[in-house]
């Protein structure tokens, strides 16, 4: 059999079990070792177990439940809402101050719990109720919490980069400097386009009050006195510095990754037990479930995906499908704009975790022969894998909206959020015409490297 046979056929069936309705998980092992027991020695199939166990014996991986602890542990308390009232009140005179609040809001929550469901739960759930009542369109309301949530997977910690970098095999602390210009860049774009539309919404407003004398609460005008501002402060100030705290720990050196997650979700643990009085054993259980289900979910999802990365490098499939790649000779521009958009195709029907651990050993070899430089591409990789989570058909984030939501129809939602992803792709094109965007902070930080786009 030839190995263009072996490839084809190692696709097609992979398709089949993913479009079967199993589990990611499930889909992936089934396919593995299937093939293993198809084309490799009998013997292979006894080391199922002790393969899965030596691709993720990983101290990197170690971090993940730590940092989905910590992130159940805000996401399950009042820490969202409180964090919006406060980025509400302090920005109420601002122009569309309510629509950058929600964007502040989502960033700084996205980057303390680092789960993008979470963030649009925590954030959306009191934010698109008060958008609503001021008289913002529900599309608009909808559409910034979806896109806000996304952050939750570039702004450190984020799972996702911690699975970047045990595939690329890079540095988890210079990819996690990298993505926070690019994630501040996205916050400020978000922020400008929030202006915009509610000088829009506005002007619509005013036009509908002169010709029907009907007025929108968008049009009235709320303050908020000093006192105000500073009474929000309490709740929000120290999971800020826990946010710091966490960042200071892990670049300044004194503790690796996963000693950080631990620190961090043992703190996150106190400041809801002191602040908002979680420390019960029947209020710490849903955390506790929660941080469970979702770690093992994932790390299935993990050693599924090692295990058929696997598999796929034993057959020769990936090295095979990446010297072709190479052998195509396209000039690296093209190259990288087709691997992008290959992996935003697949981001329409498959979650980050997958589309790493699947497409790493196909991509990264042609990416990096072509002279780009892996930390900088994760980035970009990671925004628009972004784009996969708010855009259609099946982005994760749209119905965690219609969820919290209901009220608001899938199509508004889907509108809502659309200028957005074009905001995310406008925010790969800055990045690939000024890469420092992504590499200036990691190399004035770590020392610079030598290989650059």
């Amino acid at each position: 059999m030839t190995m263009l046979t072996l490839g084809l056929m190692f696709g097609a069936v992979t398709l089949i079990f993913m479009f079967s309705g199993a589990p990611i998980s499930f889909a992936l092992g089934s396919v593995a070792v299937l093939f293993m027991y198809l084309f490799m020695p009998a013997s292979a199939l006894n080391t199922v177990t002790q393969n899965v166990y030596e691709e993720m014996a990983s101290i990197t991986l170690l971090s993940i439940p730590l940092f989905i602890l910590k992130g159940a542990a805000i996401g399950r308390s009042r820490a969202g809402q409180d964090l919006y009232a406060a980025m509400h009140v302090w920005m109420g005179r601002i122009p569309g101050g309510l629509g950058i609040a929600n964007v502040f809001a989502c960033a700084l929550f996205a980057a303390m719990a680092g789960s993008s469901p979470a963030t649009c739960s925590a954030i959306g759930s009191a934010g698109i109720p008060e958008m609503r009542k001021r008289g913002y369109s529900p599309g608009f309301a909808a559409g910034i919490i979806a896109a806000g949530g996304t952050l939750g997977i570039l702004l450190p910690p984020s799972i996702t980069m911690i699975l970047y970098a045990v595939a690329a095999e890079q540095s988890l602390g210079r990819l996690f400097l990298a993505g926070i210009f690019p994630g501040v860049l996205l916050v400020m774009l978000f922020a400008g386009y929030a202006v915009l539309r509610y000088r829009k919404e506005y002007k619509l407003a005013e036009a509908e009050y002169k010709r029907s004398g009907t007025a929108s609460a968008l049009l009235a005008n709320e303050t908020f006195t000093t006192r105000q501002k500073f009474e929000m402060l309490p709740r929000v100030v120290p999971f800020v510095l826990l946010l710091i705290g966490v960042m200071v720990a892990l670049y300044g050196g004194f503790a690796t990754p996963s000693e950080t997650a631990g620190l961090g979700a043992l703190l996150a643990l106190a400041l809801i037990a002191l602040i908002y009085g979680v420390w019960r054993p029947k209020d710490v259980a849903p955390i506790l479930t929660s941080t469970l289900r979702e770690s093992t979910m994932l790390m299935m999802i993990i050693g599924m995906s090692l295990l058929f990365s696997y598999v796929m490098s034993y057959l020769h499939i990936s090295q095979s499908t990446a010297e072709w790649v190479v052998g195509m000779h396209l000039s690296k521009w093209f190259l990288l704009a087709t691997i992008l958009v290959m992996v935003m195709l697949l981001g329409f029907f498959l979650p980050p975790v997958s589309i790493i651990l699947m497409t790493a050993p196909i991509i990264l070899p042609p990416l990096k022969a072509a002279g780009f430089d892996l930390i900088w591409f994760g980035v970009l990789m990671t925004i628009v894998m972004e784009t996969g989570l708010i855009h259609p058909p099946v982005g994760l984030n749209l119905f965690v909206i219609k969820n919290i939501a209901p009220d608001i129809s899938l199509n508004d939602i889907i509108w809502g959020v659309l200028p957005f992803v074009g905001l995310m792709l406008l925010a790969v094109v800055l990045i690939c015409v000024f890469p420092g965007i992504a590499t200036a902070l990691p190399d004035a930080v770590m020392g610079a490297v030598a290989v650059r786009p």
